[in-house]
């Protein structure tokens, strides 16, 4: 089998994930009936006043628990697809990956799949700045598609900490997957196969630095940007979020949202939507 089946991998893969997660039905909202009732005759007046047998009946509201909100697998893993290919495109560009695409296809990927040792060749910049930027990046992937997590900012609450450890677990996947997965760099460009160009640094690295790559990111928002931009223009506001908060910054953009996009803090509340209709109505004269 050459490098060609490749590309059946891919779509295979692709596709694969990219399956429609299952949607829970609404059950019976629907009210019960109202017991009747049944009036005294009114002719007999003189008739001792009997009360009718207890009859069980239904309750006419119920409480019903909302349920939590829930993960959205579907979209998270297409962000998170968009991301791979856009990563594996730029390393396309390099002509050491374009040298290794010859040969037979599955046994070079498996004599890829070869760790040894913490390092891997990459110089510190790679491994300690920018795999660790890919986890935080990976990681609001996660975040934002949580529907406990998305609200969450920057505190001591177990909710907080709970989701971002929930963020790193997927950032944790994520870099697994992109170093010797089925699309990965083991399998496209054959990563590893040579002695020295695999080690245990970008596994540990890419989700660990991610997680206070992430944390570093949520406690600038909350105690400097939000801070800094009540008192600046739009376009100050627009750069302080996006300079000071980076991995945010492109996770927003896979979610084709403008890249200074809050979802607990719109950039013009006032025009934000809830205030449009909550607010007052006058009947003043034209």
């Amino acid at each position: 089998m050459h490098k060609l089946a490749l590309t059946l991998v891919v779509v295979v893969f692709g596709a694969s994930v990219m399956l429609s997660a299952e949607v829970a039905g609404d059950g019976d909202h629907s009210l019960p009936d109202a017991p009747s009732t049944t009036a005294r005759d009114s002719a007999d007046s003189s008739a001792p006043l009997t009360l009718p047998e207890t009859v069980a009946t239904p309750a006419i509201i119920r409480v019903e628990t909302p349920e939590p909100p829930r993960f959205r697998w579907q979209t998270a893993t297409g962000q998170s697809m968009t991301l791979l290919f856009l990563q594996h495109g730029a390393r396309m560009v390099q002509p050491k990956t374009r040298a290794q695409m010859g040969g037979p296809f599955l046994p070079d990927y498996a004599q890829s799949v070869n760790i040894t040792g913490w390092r891997d060749g990459d110089g510190v910049l790679t491994n300690y700045v920018a795999h660790p930027m890919m986890g935080a990046l990976t990681g609001y992937i996660e975040v934002q598609n949580d529907g406990q997590g998305i609200t969450q900012e920057f505190s001591a609450s177990s909710e907080y900490w709970t989701s971002r450890l929930r963020a790193m677990a997927w950032a944790a996947a994520y870099s697994t997957q992109f170093e010797i997965g089925p699309i990965s760099e083991a399998s496209i460009g054959n990563v590893g196969m040579k002695k020295g160009t695999s080690g245990w640094v970008d596994f540990i690295m890419t989700p660990t630095g991610g997680f206070g790559f992430m944390l570093a990111e949520d406690a600038v928002d909350r105690y400097l940007i939000s801070r800094w931009e009540s008192r600046g223009s739009p376009p100050r506001k627009r750069l302080f979020r996006m300079v000071l908060n980076p991995s945010r910054t492109v996770a927003n953009l896979l979610r084709r949202k403008v890249p200074w996009h809050r979802d607990t803090r719109p950039m013009f509340p006032a025009r934000s939507a809830d205030d449009t209709q909550s607010a007052p109505v006058t009947n003043g004269a034209n």
